[in-house]
């Protein structure tokens, strides 16, 4: 296994020096796959980081002929000068994974369709200002809670702990400076079957109001089986909540721009959902989906029924499952590229949002309603002010662990 670090703090000539005498690694070819692939991300996610500023850091994938390949180059930079980093992960397949260490983002994935023809299938932004604001979420890890905390406001013992309201009045993906909103520390790896980029940070006791200084690791996989894996994992030294998750928006046609989710079929591996109030926070119980349009235990096309649902779909569905562990959670196609989508998750819920407030403004990275889907998988939303609800407190001494794997493949 082959290992190359990356902080934050690291930049320039001694960032290209550490990597040539330590990691062995040789520029892609201008011709080959894999440059071509990290140089069309870079040109539609990053226009700004090669336009005049601070050139691009040298480019390295592993040349060993027993491992997956991955490339490093700088994004661009924060509003305070910080550079941020982007690792490009290919595999045999040539399916391509783009993330960025601001935010432990998924910039770009492609994958090919039934004819073998490579698209991106995530939302993204076209410029880096948009992706530091990403009021969308577009693929970040979202936490410490991800989803809504009602009222921004919750208890733990006989301590009361308000945070900030960034939703109306209610606490939304941890907060206006979430991890979605800073730099991770980050490390490439890769072997004969699979690259990784471990992010890595520490929130400290008191940010965005939540108690405790949580240490926090986020692995992004790709394997050779064509799955894309998401490990978490958090350790606390003072009783908090935690609940972690990625924002990826899907459009299987590789057409987002142009083409809606709506034709998608989907199936979600769910007898329940939470129904919710106006402010999208669930009313506390649990429903079946059964002769509802939130039914979708058999395949059905995203927009059959959506005009039934009031606002579109934003609901958190409860996974079935008996026994703990990765259990299915979704199957999503898309008939006219022949592309599908698998999920399986540790976790026990998934949120389904249909994409209801794109509205084809820049902030939206220029896509409409309904051209991207999401499928976050998490513990309930609000669920430190529900104790019914499966506990998402975290306890010093214990550790924090869940993970999503999402599988790329094709259908006639």
């Amino acid at each position: 296994m082959r290992r190359c670090t990356f902080r934050t703090s690291a930049c320039g000539l001694w960032v290209a020096l550490a990597f040539l005498a330590g990691c062995s690694n040789s520029t892609s070819e201008p011709g080959s796959d894999a440059g071509t692939a990290a140089a069309d991300s870079a040109e539609r996610q990053s226009p700004e980081s090669n336009s005049g500023g601070e050139p691009l850091l040298p480019t390295f994938q592993e040349s060993e002929e027993d491992t997956m390949e991955y490339q490093h180059a700088t994004f661009g930079k924060t509003e305070d000068g910080q550079t941020i980093e982007q690792y490009t992960l290919t595999n045999s397949a040539g399916t391509t994974v783009s993330l960025i260490n601001y935010g432990a983002t998924v910039v770009s994935v492609k994958t090919p369709d039934r004819e073998g023809h490579l698209a991106d299938i995530v939302l993204g932004h076209s410029s880096v200002d948009h992706w530091l604001a990403n009021s969308c979420y577009f693929g970040c890890t979202v936490g410490r809670y991800g989803n809504r905390i009602g009222n921004s406001v919750f208890g733990l013992g006989d301590n009361i702990y308000r945070l900030p309201s960034n939703d109306g009045g209610n606490h939304l993906h941890g907060g206006p400076s979430g991890f979605s909103r800073v730099l991770w520390d980050a490390e490439a790896i890769s072997d004969e079957s699979s690259a990784s980029v471990v992010f890595t940070r520490i929130s400290p006791d008191g940010e965005e109001g939540y108690p405790g200084s949580l240490n926090v690791t986020v692995t992004y996989t790709l394997n050779e089986d064509n799955e894309l894996r998401v490990d978490y994992e958090a350790t606390t030294d003072a009783t908090t909540v935690v609940n972690l998750t990625n924002h990826c928006y899907w459009n299987l046609t590789g057409d987002a721009a142009s083409t809606s989710v709506l034709q998608h079929e989907l199936q979600l591996f769910c007898n329940l959902y939470l129904p919710v109030n106006d402010s999208l926070l669930p009313t506390g119980d649990l429903l079946a989906v059964a002769d509802t349009p939130m039914n979708f235990f058999q395949p059905e096309t995203i927009g059959s029924r959506i005009a039934q649902v009031d606002g579109g779909y934003d609901h958190c569905y409860v996974v079935n499952r008996e026994v703990d562990g990765l259990a299915p959670v979704a199957r999503v196609s898309d008939p006219s590229s022949g592309r599908v989508l698998e999920i399986f998750s540790t976790e026990p819920g998934v949120q389904f949002y249909s994409g209801n407030f794109l509205d084809g403004s820049s902030e939206t990275g220029g896509f409409a309603k309904h051209h991207g889907f999401c499928l976050e998988t998490q513990h309930y939303p609000d669920s430190p002010n529900h104790p019914t609800f499966p506990s998402t407190v975290l306890e010093p001494g214990d550790v924090y662990q869940s993970t999503t794997i999402h599988r790329f493949s094709t259908a006639e």
